[in-house]
């Protein structure tokens, strides 16, 4: 079973992302990870070059902040994303920049994906959500805080990322 990881991530350092704990996160889990820097203005290639990882494969990118009302541009960055995701990937493994996977979930999440590897109509696994609210000390709990999310999706090129890329979609295209 191939797994490879995808973030996308722009100024970094500036705004106080936590990419670092978010890679890292997965990185054990995965064979290797795309991460798309957008046209920062700071460190943040330098921050994610720090984790020496040959798993890791940096890619630049320009956003187009045309596309900010909505964060449709968040859409577009991880579809770009996942447009350099390897063939032979089985699945792939998409960690936002302020989201961390716990590591006592680790066996938990390759179990899941290698049960469910060979049955194609599982598209995605779903993950529930702990949102932290200004520090670890408070929690999100109210109806506007999302609980469950999809965050491991199989490689299919229909499968898309929409809106402000909190979750995926399917086209009914389908490609030879």
């Amino acid at each position: 079973m191939k797994v490879c990881g995808f973030t996308f991530i722009r100024n970094a350092v500036r705004f106080d992302y936590p990419i670092v704990e978010a890679i890292s996160s997965i990185l054990p889990m995965c064979d290797d990870l795309i991460v798309l820097v957008g046209n920062s203005e700071d460190n943040t290639v330098d921050l994610i070059d720090r984790l020496r990882s040959e798993k890791i494969r940096i890619i630049p990118s320009v956003w187009d902040d045309s596309l900010r009302e909505g964060g449709r541009v968040l859409a577009e960055e991880t579809n770009k994303a996942m447009k350099h995701i390897p063939v032979d990937a089985d699945w792939a493994f998409y960690i936002q920049g302020d989201e961390v996977i716990h590591e006592n979930y680790h066996c938990r999440i390759h179990e899941a994906m290698t049960k469910w590897k060979d049955d194609k109509s599982v598209e995605g696994l779903l993950f529930n959500y702990k949102h932290f609210y200004g520090s670890y000390d408070f929690v999100g709990d109210s109806t506007r805080w999302y609980r469950k999310e999809v965050r491991i999706i199989r490689n299919d090129p229909a499968i898309y990322s929409f809106r402000d890329a909190q979750g995926f979609q399917k086209t009914d295209v389908h490609y030879a």
